[in-house]
């Protein structure tokens, strides 16, 4: 029934908001600086507001067109390489060339072939726009562009943690021998195990290369937060508190899904203050005609409040299996019955990168797959801890562009 009072709650709101997007536009036009102009101003300002704060449902675009490359810039294709009912596996490839979406552009073949594994987490694979525009400058980049659940038809069938692993499997042979992965926090988990399998297969699409950033490898190290929450309550009470149905009218009604609002429910919460200052700073800012701070508070918080639902089976197998019985830490974790084995990674170069300050994935849970991958000889092995930023600044903001990507480049040249 949760899932059915958030959708009728949905329909209230809906004529208001739609009323103040229509509005907003002529309210916040230059007015006269007497009281009605302010008032009007006010109430302008007041329905942006209003419009931010709506939860949505649907991917934003990536928007990525153009890449930087030396005093200059290139062009860069957007495509779909291979879809599944819970995935698009999307390319984006540098092209030589003039700039902008001129015909005479030319995919560059020479570039290092690197798959993006972004989060199922309860947004959309766009909040790694930043790391893939960095990636760009000197890869061709794959990522997997995860679909929202709820609009997944139950027959497509379950999607469980085996599932995402088979999925980076089918996306690794798909870019074919000499490719690199790259994961990104939670999917860490999920890019090991697939190396590992791949690799004890002696399979040829086996990843030259994997970066884990930020990812939960053994979360009985310096236990955050988020890790003593996922351990406060059983299994059992995830699944009874926390999962919902999707109603009818939606494409995936029907399927029991962890909703995306929820998600987004909590990490707001985890930052109350520091979102309703942004959000009075974005009033204000409205107010003073300050456009451009009010368009980076705008960008931002819709592609935040973009959620997306996740496979109930997904999220209660990581809970537990991840955050609280450790399995791939304890040499425990299976994939489909058969038992995960990291040491028979041999030929993988591994990168693993970490945040000083991050407060959801500590130090030291991501090195943790150094010494799973017990195999591996000490030039094939790389740690960097970047300090002074947090989760997010691993993967995205200056800091990652400028001093983390350059070790993850590295690695991956030396690999090919």
């Amino acid at each position: 029934m949760m899932y059915h009072a958030y959708d009728a709650q949905v329909g209230l709101w809906w004529p208001l908001r739609t009323a103040a997007r229509w509005a907003a536009p002529g309210l916040l036009e230059p007015q006269d600086n007497s009281w009605l102009g302010d008032t009007r101003r006010s109430l302008g300002a007041a329905c942006r507001v209003l419009g931010l704060a709506e939860v949505t449902h649907h991917r934003p675009d990536w928007g990525i067109h153009t890449v930087p490359v030396g005093d200059g810039v290139q062009p860069v294709t957007e495509s779909a390489a291979l879809e599944t009912p819970f995935a698009t596996l999307r390319r984006f490839a540098r092209a030589t060339g003039s700039t902008g979406t001129g015909t005479g552009a030319v995919e560059d073949p020479a570039l290092p072939r690197v798959l993006l594994v972004a989060p199922m987490s309860g947004h959309f694979a766009t909040l790694l726009r930043d790391t893939v525009q960095t990636l760009l400058r000197d890869h061709e980049v794959y990522i997997t562009d995860w679909h929202n659940v709820r609009d997944v038809p139950l027959a497509a069938g379950a999607f469980g943690l085996d599932e995402y692993t088979e999925h980076l499997m089918l996306f690794l042979r798909h870019l074919g021998p000499g490719a690199h992965m790259v994961a990104v926090c939670q999917p860490c988990v999920s890019a090991l195990a697939a190396t590992a399998l791949m690799a004890e297969d002696d399979d040829p699409a086996a990843p030259a290369s994997l970066t884990l950033m930020a990812g939960p490898i053994d979360c009985r190290i310096s236990p955050t937060v988020v890790n003593q929450l996922a351990n406060d309550k059983p299994i059992a009470w995830f699944e009874r508190h926390l999962i919902s149905t999707v109603p009818w009218g939606h494409r995936g009604a029907g399927r029991r899904v962890y909703p995306g609002f929820l998600q987004l429910t909590a990490f707001m919460s985890m930052n109350r203050e520091r979102h309703a200052s942004a959000f009075r700073d974005y009033y204000q800012h409205l107010l003073a005609g300050n456009t451009d701070k009010a368009e980076t508070t705008r960008r931002f918080y819709e592609e935040y409040m973009a959620v997306s639902d996740l496979s109930a089976d997904f999220y209660l197998q990581t809970v537990e299996r991840v955050f609280q019985t450790y399995d791939l830490a304890r040499g425990e974790l299976l994939y489909r019955g058969r038992r995960v084995n990291p040491a028979a990674i041999r030929r993988t170069a591994l990168l693993t990168v970490e945040g000083e300050r991050d407060d959801i994935c500590s130090v030291g849970q991501t090195l943790a797959a150094q010494d799973l991958c017990s195999s591996l000889r000490p030039w094939q092995r790389t740690h960097y801890v970047q300090p002074g930023v947090g989760h997010y600044g691993v993967f995205s903001g200056r800091r990652w562009q400028n001093s983390v990507y350059p070790v993850l480049r590295n690695v991956v040249q030396l690999s090919r």
